[in-house]
Protein backbone atom coordinates (compact mmCIF):
# COMPACT_ATOMS: atom_id res chain seq x y z
CA UNK A 1 0.00 0.00 0.00
CA UNK A 2 1.49 3.45 -0.87
CA UNK A 3 0.77 6.64 0.89
CA UNK A 4 1.29 10.17 0.28
CA UNK A 5 1.65 12.58 2.93
CA UNK A 6 2.76 16.69 2.80
CA UNK A 7 2.68 19.61 5.13
CA UNK A 8 4.41 22.49 5.93
CA UNK A 9 5.43 24.83 9.12
CA UNK A 10 7.08 28.42 9.40
CA UNK A 11 9.78 28.80 11.73
CA UNK A 12 10.95 32.17 13.22
CA UNK A 13 14.33 31.04 13.05
CA UNK A 14 17.23 31.29 10.30
CA UNK A 15 17.22 28.64 8.05
CA UNK A 16 21.33 27.87 9.13
CA UNK A 17 19.91 27.06 12.33
CA UNK A 18 16.71 24.71 11.13
CA UNK A 19 19.07 22.81 9.18
CA UNK A 20 21.70 22.37 11.67
CA UNK A 21 19.36 21.02 14.17
CA UNK A 22 17.56 18.96 11.05
CA UNK A 23 20.94 16.97 10.96
CA UNK A 24 21.56 16.57 14.60
CA UNK A 25 20.96 13.17 15.68
CA UNK A 26 19.85 13.72 19.40
CA UNK A 27 17.51 16.41 17.42
CA UNK A 28 16.04 13.73 15.14
CA UNK A 29 15.47 10.91 17.79
CA UNK A 30 13.85 13.60 20.36
CA UNK A 31 11.11 14.54 17.56
CA UNK A 32 10.52 11.06 15.83
CA UNK A 33 7.78 9.85 17.46
CA UNK A 34 8.19 6.67 19.78
CA UNK A 35 11.70 6.95 18.68
CA UNK A 36 13.65 4.81 21.18
CA UNK A 37 17.44 5.03 19.62
CA UNK A 38 18.79 6.61 16.66
CA UNK A 39 22.51 5.62 16.00
CA UNK A 40 24.69 7.28 13.31
CA UNK A 41 26.05 4.69 11.29
CA UNK A 42 27.92 7.12 8.55
CA UNK A 43 28.04 10.59 8.05
CA UNK A 44 24.77 9.94 6.35
CA UNK A 45 23.49 6.72 7.52
CA UNK A 46 21.20 6.11 10.80
CA UNK A 47 20.31 3.22 12.69
CA UNK A 48 16.77 3.47 14.08
CA UNK A 49 14.16 2.01 16.80
CA UNK A 50 10.98 3.36 17.02
CA UNK A 51 7.68 1.62 18.41
CA UNK A 52 4.43 2.90 16.60
CA UNK A 53 0.88 1.67 16.98
CA UNK A 54 -1.62 1.87 14.13
CA UNK A 55 -5.30 1.06 15.27
CA UNK A 56 -4.55 -2.23 17.13
CA UNK A 57 -1.69 -3.10 16.06
CA UNK A 58 1.64 -2.36 17.71
CA UNK A 59 5.07 -2.67 16.52
CA UNK A 60 8.59 -2.25 17.68
CA UNK A 61 10.31 -0.94 14.06
CA UNK A 62 14.49 -1.60 13.67
CA UNK A 63 15.32 0.25 10.36
CA UNK A 64 17.80 2.58 8.22
CA UNK A 65 17.41 6.35 7.93
CA UNK A 66 19.50 7.84 4.88
CA UNK A 67 20.21 10.99 4.09
CA UNK A 68 20.50 12.01 0.31
CA UNK A 69 19.94 14.53 -1.91
CA UNK A 70 21.52 17.17 0.44
CA UNK A 71 21.66 20.49 -0.42
CA UNK A 72 22.69 22.42 2.58
CA UNK A 73 21.01 24.57 3.85
CA UNK A 74 18.13 24.37 1.00
CA UNK A 75 17.24 20.46 2.16
CA UNK A 76 17.63 16.91 1.73
CA UNK A 77 15.55 13.72 1.15
CA UNK A 78 15.38 11.60 4.46
CA UNK A 79 15.06 7.83 3.02
CA UNK A 80 14.19 5.09 5.40
CA UNK A 81 12.91 1.23 6.08
CA UNK A 82 12.02 -0.69 8.94
CA UNK A 83 11.02 -4.10 9.68
CA UNK A 84 8.27 -4.73 12.59
CA UNK A 85 8.09 -8.61 12.72
CA UNK A 86 4.53 -10.09 12.47
CA UNK A 87 3.74 -6.92 12.12
CA UNK A 88 5.26 -6.09 8.29
CA UNK A 89 7.31 -3.33 6.97
CA UNK A 90 7.55 0.35 6.25
CA UNK A 91 9.66 2.21 3.32
CA UNK A 92 9.61 5.55 2.64
CA UNK A 93 10.84 8.95 1.69
CA UNK A 94 10.29 12.55 2.82
CA UNK A 95 12.03 15.97 0.93
CA UNK A 96 12.27 18.66 2.93
CA UNK A 97 13.00 21.93 1.91
CA UNK A 98 13.77 25.33 3.79
CA UNK A 99 13.03 28.49 2.25
CA UNK A 100 14.27 31.75 4.00
CA UNK A 101 11.32 33.94 4.51
CA UNK A 102 10.45 37.72 6.04
CA UNK A 103 9.25 35.43 9.18
CA UNK A 104 12.44 33.23 9.68
CA UNK A 105 12.30 29.81 7.46
CA UNK A 106 9.81 27.88 6.24
CA UNK A 107 9.44 24.35 6.30
CA UNK A 108 7.93 21.91 4.22
CA UNK A 109 7.81 18.05 2.97
CA UNK A 110 6.04 15.45 1.24
CA UNK A 111 6.65 12.11 2.07
CA UNK A 112 5.82 8.88 0.23
CA UNK A 113 5.80 5.66 2.34
CA UNK A 114 5.20 1.66 1.42
CA UNK A 115 3.97 -0.31 3.71
CA UNK A 116 3.41 -4.36 3.80
CA UNK A 117 2.25 -7.09 5.76
CA UNK A 118 -0.20 -7.36 9.11
CA UNK A 119 -0.50 -3.66 9.58
CA UNK A 120 -1.41 -2.97 5.79
CA UNK A 121 -4.62 -4.95 6.60
CA UNK A 122 -6.02 -2.31 8.52
CA UNK A 123 -7.44 -0.56 5.33
CA UNK A 124 -6.26 2.27 3.11
CA UNK A 125 -8.06 5.34 5.37
CA UNK A 126 -6.96 4.14 8.77
CA UNK A 127 -3.38 3.75 7.36
CA UNK A 128 -3.34 6.87 5.56
CA UNK A 129 -4.59 8.84 8.86
CA UNK A 130 -1.74 7.18 11.36
CA UNK A 131 0.85 8.00 8.40
CA UNK A 132 -0.40 11.65 8.23
CA UNK A 133 -0.53 12.13 11.81
CA UNK A 134 3.33 10.20 12.25
CA UNK A 135 4.49 12.65 9.85
CA UNK A 136 2.84 15.95 11.32
CA UNK A 137 3.58 14.83 14.79
CA UNK A 138 7.34 14.77 14.04
CA UNK A 139 7.23 18.26 11.85
CA UNK A 140 5.26 19.49 14.73
CA UNK A 141 7.91 18.09 17.31
CA UNK A 142 10.59 19.40 15.29
CA UNK A 143 8.80 22.89 15.20
CA UNK A 144 8.46 22.84 18.82
CA UNK A 145 11.58 22.03 19.48
CA UNK A 146 12.87 24.68 17.67
CA UNK A 147 10.78 27.63 18.85
CA UNK A 148 11.01 26.56 22.35
CA UNK A 149 14.55 25.34 22.73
Amino acid sequence: MALEVTGEYTLPLQRETVWWHLNDPAFLQRCIPGCESFERLSENEFAVVTKLTVGPVSARFKGKVILQNIDAPRGYTLVGEGEGGLAGFAKGNAMVTLVEVAEGTHLSYRAEAQIGGKIAQLGQRLIAGAAKKIADRFFANCADALVYR
